[in-house]
């Protein structure tokens, strides 16, 4: 699960982001223009290519309250469910849902702490520095990362998605998961795995425990091939999960990678995040969507 030690570095979460840093890998300062440039093109053509819809989900616990996402115009796509990190559905994680739409896929990002409130008020002005905003994180971060939520929700989800008009019901879904996302992937890829051909988690916390719910134990019962991005920060903090988990991928006969980024820290992927690496968020966007062309499309 994602701590204070890993998120020292973020701030307060809010409806909006911070501006992004443009560390990454070393790049010139034009690579990393025309890197920023390339990405802002690729966000502005899913803004004018995309429908995007505010919908409720109605699960056993409540109504969950999601962002809905598909290519505008004729035809039908592989679904795909996004879950996010701690800070929530927010502009970020809706940046990506509509970038992802655009390359053809059906896509759903929930509001995973919809039983404490709709977003983003429900973590609005949080801040996970400081011991009473860090406890109202983990208060909901705990309740929608629980076995029997996930087990509860991730059907919904995909339910929903599958009634979709777009969608294309006789491909694979994917799902995709950031932070404390990352559990969330495996227990859906597990839970619903008729349903999950591909899956990816980035600095997924939690993935290894010493725990009888331990998400990695969850592997035996997947059938989707699934990509897991480690932080750096994260492989030192725990440098034996990602044997662990190769090991339960190969004792189960599944396909996976499990793959450190150096030099990329917990959180790199989200945009505004205080060590946002642009280089190291294409590079695992590119490995998603390889994932995703290969399992679904």
């Amino acid at each position: 699960m994602c701590d204070d030690e890993i998120h020292q570095f973020e701030g307060t979460i809010l409806a909006t982001e911070t501006p992004m840093s443009r560390r990454a890998f070393g790049l010139s300062a034009a690579a990393a223009a025309g890197l920023s440039a390339s990405v802002a093109a690729s966000l502005a053509h899913a803004q004018v290519t995309v429908t995007e819809k505010d919908v409720d989900i109605k699960t056993a616990d409540g109504t969950a309250d999601a962002a809905l996402f598909y290519p505008s115009g004729k035809g039908k796509w592989p679904a795909v469910l996004i879950w996010t990190d701690i800070g929530g559905l927010r502009p970020v994680f809706r940046d990506m849902g509509r970038r992802l739409a655009a390359q053809g896929y059906v896509v759903l990002v929930p509001n995973p702490f919809y039983r404490g409130g709709r977003a983003p008020a429900v973590t609005e002005g949080l801040d996970f520095g400081k011991p009473d905003g860090r406890a109202k994180l983990m208060t909901l971060a705990g309740g929608a990362t629980a076995p029997n939520a996930v087990e509860t929700d991730a059907p919904a989800f995909l339910a929903f998605l599958d009634a979709q008009p777009q969608t294309d019901k006789k491909k694979k879904a994917g799902v995709q998961g950031y932070c404390m996302g990352g559990p969330m992937v495996y227990r859906t890829a597990a839970v619903a795995p008729d349903r999950i051909g591909a899956a990816a988690t980035f600095h997924g916390g939690g993935l290894v425990t010493a725990t009888p719910a331990s998400p990695h134990l969850l592997i035996p019962k997947m059938k989707a091939e699934v990509y897991s991005a480690v932080a750096a920060n994260d492989d030192q903090r725990a440098p034996t999960d990602k044997d662990v988990l190769k090991k339960a991928f190969a004792d189960a006969g599944k396909t996976a990678r499990v793959e450190v980024y150096d030099g990329c820290n917990h959180g790199w992927t989200v945009k505004g995040s205080a060590v946002y690496n642009e280089a190291g968020a294409e590079r695992a966007w590119s490995e998603l969507t390889a994932l995703y062309k290969k399992k679904l499309a």
